[in-house]
């Protein structure tokens, strides 16, 4: 039987079923995350792969490119988790508490503010493209909902793409409080179902402000 054979240096596809280039992507993915842009090479990410260099490289030829792939990816991911709970027939409050809880879970270890912060400066006009559009199909979803909540008169119309963006704000900040200010809270349901109560009562009170 004659044995194809592969292209010279073309690395292989696979690896225990999984695509060398989602692996890649998945261990630098959390690399990135837990060490941050600058203290993470290309090198450092083959060797926890357990592939060559060249392997890397000959799907990222630079740590921009892969760093701007996993970002992006993994909004995706975020957006789709986002979709399959607002999928579901409970309220969008409960969505909302949901959806902030499995944030701060994944978020817990990270500052996202300085994360991205030091990663942005080594990235191209293209790069950042690519990922503020990712970002902003990520709150889409979200800005979905409360549209449609606020259609059904669920709750009172106001901007959807502010509200979605606000509800962010605060799960990061509510991620962001010291040690100290996060050991007031009994729990993280209780962190979480006070940062819901405050966005979910100014969204939902239909008293205006006299400003």
């Amino acid at each position: 039987m004659q044995r194809t054979q592969r292209t010279l240096g073309r690395p292989r596809k696979e690896q225990d079923g999984i695509s060398t280039k989602d692996l890649i992507l998945h261990t630098a993915t959390g690399m990135f995350l837990e060490k941050g842009y600058p203290s993470v090479s290309m090198d450092d990410v083959a060797q926890k792969c357990d592939f060559t260099k060249a392997t890397v490289y000959y799907y990222y030829k630079t740590k921009a490119d892969l760093f701007t792939d996993a970002m992006v990816q993994l909004m995706i991911r975020i957006k789709q988790r986002i979709i399959d709970i607002l999928s579901t027939n409970a309220s969008l409050e409960t969505q909302l508490f949901q959806i902030a809880k499995a944030h701060i879970q994944a978020t817990v270890d990270i500052d996202i503010n300085a994360f991205m912060k030091e990663a942005k400066t080594s990235l191209s006009d293209d790069q950042l493209q690519l990922m503020k559009e990712a970002e902003d199909n990520m709150y889409g979803a979200l800005e979905q909902a409360i549209k449609k909540a606020m259609d059904k008169g669920e709750i009172p119309q106001s901007n959807p793409r502010l509200g979605a963006l606000m509800f962010v704000s605060m799960l990061t900040a509510g991620n962001n409080l010291d040690n100290a200010y996060k050991e007031t809270f009994s729990s993280l349901d209780d962190l979480v179902t006070q940062i819901v109560n405050l966005f979910w009562n100014g969204l939902a009170n239909e008293n205006q402000s006299s400003l």
